[in-house]
C-alpha cells in the first residue's frame, strides 16, 4: 500500500484529485486524463481519503481502495497514494496547508467533477482552500447546471479563467477557476455498489 509522500521539485504543476475512491472507476480515470491534457499539469495525485467527514457511512478498507484505485488508473505521470493517511489529515483544508508546507514551490492544483463544485460550500474552510491553490472542475454527470450556478460558483465567478486560459492553470496564482466540460462518463462509485460489484 503507498502512503508514503510522493516527489515534486519546485515549479512542477501537481494535480490533487481527492475522494473516497469506494471503488475508483472509468469515471475518475476521464477526468484525471482530461485535467492532465486541459490544465497544464506535470502530474496528478489521486488521493484516496481515509474517509469522508461528509459521508455518514465509512468507505472500504484503505488498502484495498487503493490496491483497485492502481489497478485502474495506469498512467505514467499519476501517483496512486494514501498520503492523508500519512499526514493524518481529514479536511481538504489541513491536507493543502501541509503539502504547500511540505513541498515548497510546487504548484499544487486542486481537481473536482462537477458533483463536488456542487456542494463545496458545505467544505470545511473552502473558501481557505480557494485562497490557498487554483481549482479545476470538470463535469460529471447530472451536476454540470448546478454546479455553476452553487454558492461557492457564485462567490468564485470573478476568479474563473475563460477556458483559452485554462491551458495554464497550473502556473495561475489562487484563487483561480476554470471548468471545463467533456464527454460524460456515467460511471459513479455508488452504483457500482448498488450492482454488488464493491462490498464495503
Amino acid at each position: 500500500m503507498r502512503t508514503g509522500f510522493p516527489i515534486a521539485t519546485p515549479g512542477q504543476a501537481v494535480g490533487l484529485l481527492g475522494g473516497s475512491f469506494d471503488p475508483a472507476h472509468e469515471g475518475h480515470v476521464a477526468i484525471t486524463r482530461a485535467a492532465l491534457a486541459r490544465f497544464g499539469l506535470d502530474r496528478v495525485w489521486w488521493l484516496v481519503s481515509p474517509g469522508n467527514p461528509l459521508k455518514p457511512r465509512g468507505p472500504a478498507p484503505l488498502a484495498d481502495r487503493i490496491a483497485r484505485a492502481e489497478a485502474l488508473m495506469r498512467h505514467p505521470r499519476v501517483i496512486v497514494t494514501g498520503l492523508e493517511a500519512a499526514l493524518g489529515t481529514r479536511y481538504t483544508a489541513d491536507t493543502l496547508a501541509r503539502l504547500t508546507a511540505l513541498y515548497p514551490g510546487v504548484r499544487f492544483v486542486w481537481l473536482m467533477g462537477s458533483d463536488n463544485l456542487a456542494s463545496f460550500h458545505r467544505w470545511e474552510n473552502w473558501r481557505g482552500i480557494a485562497a490557498r491553490v487554483p481549482i479545476g472542475v470538470l463535469a460529471r454527470p447530472g451536476s454540470r447546471l448546478p454546479a455553476r450556478f452553487a454558492p461557492a460558483a457564485r462567490a468564485l465567478a470573478p476568479y474563473r479563467l475563460p477556458d483559452a486560459q485554462c491551458s495554464s492553470l497550473g502556473r495561475q496564482d489562487a484563487p483561480a477557476l476554470c471548468l471545463i466540460d467533456l464527454p460524460l462518463n456515467p460511471a459513479s462509485s455508488s452504483a457500482i455498489r448498488a450492482r454488488g460489484l464493491w462490498s464495503r
